[in-house]
């Protein structure tokens, strides 16, 4: 007969299918505000070697009807970690299988736990606006199926306690940005751009990222230059209907920006970024940009183009006036952000200053934002808000720059930092939140929510067997969700943590409004050596999980 081990765990454990059962710390007991999601972990281990029957999960308990179970699913990993900088806190260092896919339940709702492995099911509480308050049970009963020849079997019952508070999380204030690749979705799925399949995709990708915390959507009015090879292009995403008039002007439609547009309202998107206008490292070419000259659809610019070219500055001083009052008319001008170009080095100041003031000339005052590392080139004012590296961001935060964001990549020395790798814990990877607070960052970037390609964008791979762009940056770094069935992603143990991250801001945002900044700011020193910051921080789960405690003691005694 079936036989299993059970146990309730936090949310931030990965269980590798030949972890120890014994050593993944139990919790039984959860504290949850009254608008956030709720996330767990039910661990299993099956003690018999014979091939399993399914099981059936039966959830009991007033939270009941708002439970979703999950399976987590292992993923191949090639490349866990930079070779070039070994770090001693990963949880593993070789190649292999790591726990990171939250996928729906296979075999009509049921799993199937595979003999002598640990597995785990992801939990989720999500309770409808007006839920009363206080402390209710939680059991998640396992079952095997009946056979032919035998019977339905309970194989064991665990009991959580859940506390829902009657506090409510503030709207969220940091602005959160995960670059969304929108060509990456279409090949995803094998579909044509912007075809009625795609557009639903686009949709329930946008839906996904705005309910994990990430509320400002890349939004293709040409089709992003990012990490694309010299001379090569990527599958034309543009969402401005362009045409070239005989006398070389400029005309402009837009039904498939305010299709994007109405879409991102309608699923909580509340900041548009609008893709570089020059390209990566150094801006010395043009984005492709597609326009209809005498009937026919051509590349008008691209790598071929002089960023700082005659015919380029004829159509910025066209399109961006155009594209700029046409968001005006919407309403949505002041939230729209710009790129120049991304990670512009040193020895491209002077160039990268031409652009700048190129694009200034019609952008005036609307904020522009480059991940920009050096503070020597900031101090020049070449650009006003800079996006730094976290582990280069030290000389920003000690010259109190204002209104400053922050970044991270997935390569080169990552050893001290938070990061979304799957060789790293998920209390590393939701650290982040309290960081962003402490150091009151205003804007966090990423350039990988579905990032589907190799490195340069030679070749599509499959994320279910490629989570490294093809030994290009650790597996983790490109991507935060999986193209999932009928077009609908499939969430990751890291994006769950980073949705954590961003409501561990709101909760303390909150408690800031009540205690204030000071006493908030010793509430999260609490449990560590007195200090925290980007590279010096607790990377245990439960410095994180004893913080959710504290905040919610402090916000319910107001």
């Amino acid at each position: 007969m079936l036989s299993l081990k059970l146990k309730w765990c936090s949310s931030l454990e990965k269980c590798f299918w030949d972890d120890p059962f014994e050593e993944k710390p139990e919790k039984t007991s959860f504290v949850m505000f009254a608008n956030e999601r709720l996330a767990a972990q039910f661990v299993y281990y099956n003690e018999r070697p014979e091939r399993p029957r399914l099981c059936e999960i039966e959830v009991d308990g007033p939270l009941a009807p708002y439970v979703e179970i999950r399976d987590v699913v292992s993923i191949p990993s090639m490349l866990p970690l930079d070779l070039m900088f070994p770090d001693e806190r990963l949880l593993r260092n070789q190649p292999g299988l790591y726990p990171d896919l939250i996928r729906p339940l296979h075999y009509h709702g049921t799993f199937k736990p595979a003999p002598l492995q640990l597995g785990a099911l992801f939990v989720t509480v999500k309770l409808p606006d007006g839920f009363a308050p206080g402390e209710y049970p939680l059991t998640v009963s396992v079952f095997s199926q009946a056979g032919t020849t035998t019977p339905r079997t309970c194989l064991g019952s665990e009991c959580a306690t859940v506390r829902v508070l009657k506090a409510v999380l503030p709207p969220q204030r940091c602005i959160h940005t995960e670059w969304f690749y929108t060509d990456c979705i279409a090949n995803a799925y094998r579909v044509e751009a912007f075809s009625e399949t795609h557009w639903k995709a686009i949709e329930d990708f946008m839906a996904m990222a705005v309910d994990s915390g990430i509320n400002m959507i890349l939004t293709p009015i040409f089709t992003p230059e990012l990490d694309t090879y010299v001379g090569g292009e990527r599958m034309t995403t543009q969402l401005l209907d362009i045409t070239r008039t005989a006398d070389g002007s400029y005309t402009f439609g837009f039904d498939r920006l305010d299709r994007w547009l109405e879409i991102a309202r309608r699923v909580g998107v509340q900041y548009f970024e609008i893709p570089h206008f020059f390209s990566q490292w150094g801006a010395h070419n043009t984005p492709k940009i597609i326009a209809n000259v005498d009937g026919e659809e051509k590349r008008i610019f691209g790598w071929e183009t002089d960023a700082l070219g005659e015919e380029y500055e004829a159509f910025l001083s066209a399109m961006i006036p155009a594209f700029v009052a046409h968001m005006k008319e919407k309403g949505l001008d002041k939230q729209c952000f710009y790129h120049i170009s991304d990670e512009p080095k040193l020895e491209n100041l002077a160039h990268y200053k031409k652009c700048k003031e190129l694009i200034s000339k019609y952008l005036g005052d609307y904020p522009i934002i480059d991940a920009l590392s050096s503070y020597e080139f900031y101090e020049t004012g070449a650009l006003k808000k800079p996006v730094p590296f976290i582990g280069h961001i030290e000389p920003f935060l000690e010259n109190r720059v204002k209104g400053l964001w922050a970044y991270y990549a997935g390569t080169g020395d990552c050893r001290d930092l938070t990061g979304r790798h799957f060789a790293m814990t998920l209390a590393r990877t939701r650290i982040l939140g309290v960081q962003l607070y402490m150091h009151r960052i205003e804007g966090f970037l990423h350039w990988g929510f579905n990032f589907y390609n190799n490195c340069r964008s030679y070749d599509v791979i499959d994320p279910f067997l490629c989570s490294d762009g093809e030994i290009w940056a650790p597996s983790g770094d490109t991507y935060l969700v999986y193209p999932g069935t009928d077009g609908k992603p499939w969430e990751s143990l890291r994006l769950n943590a980073m949705r954590e991250a961003m409501d561990d801001i709101r909760a303390l945002e909150l408690c800031e409004s009540i205690h204030g900044r000071a006493f908030t700011e010793r509430l999260v020193l609490e449990g560590t050596d007195g200090s925290l910051s980007f590279t010096h921080f607790p990377h245990d789960a439960d410095y994180l999980l004893n913080l959710r405690e504290r905040l919610a003691s402090a916000i319910e005694e107001e």
